[in-house]
């Protein structure tokens, strides 16, 4: 519709093109009930054809993935930015189409609240636990227990807006996009007392151990040396896949299904890292209301090619995104360490900072006679910088080298709540960004 309201506009200054997401549903309701959208005959024994049905009616597709397919497509097609972008002579192209091979397949269904009758979306109906009933579809059975969700509905604590349907690795997936209300005050942290500057507890992220934490005291809360290492464990079996998969003939059946297997291999060993992440996370906002974490130069780190695949495989950036939103929703607090601040090289004693500690050296001596753990001093160091730095912003960017604002579509309020460090953006806390890829032009200390 956009490229022939282009065409058309050459000839034509005054045709309108349907830039936003609004525009384009108006003019898919309009298109749709005419003959071009599709028409249904019916052939008499005088053989003469006659129009039954004309439109999409005859498709049968429910109108809400018709919708969030116009949005959807406004949205990833940079339609506006296009719109926006050609006045001032800037160099951005028409967006391309998807391709339909490599695209994820999912469409989207808006729930709807009719007065007098349930909604369009319907969790766990009929004392059915493991049931999402679905508008169009009808219900249908999962495989996780949804009495949870149910129970929160029912309370009108939370209210399903939109449904997203995707196929992963052969398997399809639903999931609920649901609006709720803060957590139950049981199951958050208790707010402290003014003055109170303790309990800060230092994680401090490895390779040999992925994680472990320690209070500013040098107390050690909580060490994972079993990290479940999909990626490694299942390299070996990748490898045999992708040699199967080079060995198929392009464009046969057999290479697609030998593409699948290796896609499922990839999902798996995914969902395992993910699954890991997530019990760690869990385990530590739920015992403890003020957090420290490293920010970490990920991207850079991988420039590393012999420590890039256990890096990948450790999810350090993941992990710090799951902590930060975990902790805001329990209402603790989480403090980002400046990227130059030297954790494992400070001595938590004297303050002296060893220069030639290398990789190698798993454990931490001064001259003043303090010997630790190299990764328990690292976390103690970080707990004592939290306990010192938890009032101050840890950004040492001018606006001007934190980039260029974007005037992104977000919640009211999304930017409460965000650690400092931050500098009002929620992105941060190890994760990878631009300034990760070699454009941090700050210099370290003289320390």
């Amino acid at each position: 519709m956009v490229k022939a309201a282009l065409n058309q506009r050459r000839t034509d200054p005054g045709v309108v093109v349907p830039w936003t997401g609004f525009d384009l549903i108006n003019a898919f309701n309009a298109w749709k009930k005419t003959s071009d959208a599709g028409r249904v005959f019916s052939v008499g024994r005088n053989r003469q054809a006659q129009i039954v049905v004309a439109g999409l009616a005859w498709r049968g597709v429910p109108a809400g993935v018709r919708g969030s397919r116009r949005r959807s497509g406004q949205r990833a097609e940079g339609l506006v930015g296009f719109a926006v972008r050609q006045p001032q002579r800037q160099a951005c192209g028409f967006p391309h189409f998807k391709k339909k091979t490599g695209a994820v397949v999912s469409f989207r269904l808006r729930n709807k609240h009719p007065k007098g009758r349930p909604p369009a979306i319907r969790v766990g109906e009929g004392n059915r636990a493991r049931s999402v009933t679905l508008p169009g579809i009808g219900q249908i059975r999962v495989h996780d227990d949804t009495r949870r969700l149910r129970r929160v509905l029912t309370k009108n604590r939370a209210k399903v807006l939109f449904v997203t349907v995707s196929q992963h690795a052969g398997r399809w997936w639903v999931s609920l996009n649901v609006e709720a209300t803060e957590l139950h005050p049981a199951h958050r942290h208790s707010p402290r007392v003014d003055g109170d500057h303790g309990g800060w507890v230092g994680i401090d992220r490895g390779l040999a151990a992925f994680l472990v934490a320690a209070g500013a005291g040098g107390t050690e809360a909580a060490r994972i040396t079993d990290a479940p290492k999909a990626l490694a464990r299942g390299l070996n079996r990748q490898r045999g896949l992708a040699k199967s998969l080079s060995r198929k003939q392009k464009g046969s059946r057999n290479r697609r299904d030998a593409a699948a297997k290796l896609g499922r291999h990839h999902h798996r060993i995914a969902k395992v890292r993910r699954h890991f992440l997530h019990q760690v996370s869990n385990a530590l906002v739920n015992t403890h209301d003020r957090l420290v974490i490293e920010n970490l130069n990920v991207s850079g780190m991988l420039a590393n090619p012999r420590l890039a695949p256990a890096i990948s495989d450790a999810g350090w950036a993941t992990f710090a995104r799951l902590v930060k939103y975990k902790q805001a929703w329990r209402g603790g607090e989480l403090v980002i360490a400046d990227r130059w601040y030297p954790s494992s090289r400070l001595c938590p004693h004297c303050g002296a900072v060893r220069g030639d500690l290398t990789l190698a050296d798993r454990a931490f001596t001064c001259g003043c006679g303090h010997v630790a753990d190299r990764d328990a001093n690292a976390a103690v160091n970080l707990a004592r910088w939290g306990q010192a730095h938890h009032q101050t912003s840890s950004d040492l960017r001018t606006p001007k080298q934190r980039g260029r604002a974007t005037n992104a579509r977000r919640r009211d309020g999304s930017d409460q709540g965000a650690p400092p460090g931050c500098g009002g953006h929620p992105s941060c806390a190890g994760e990878t960004s631009p300034d990760d890829a070699g454009t941090d032009v700050h210099a370290a200390p003289a320390a």
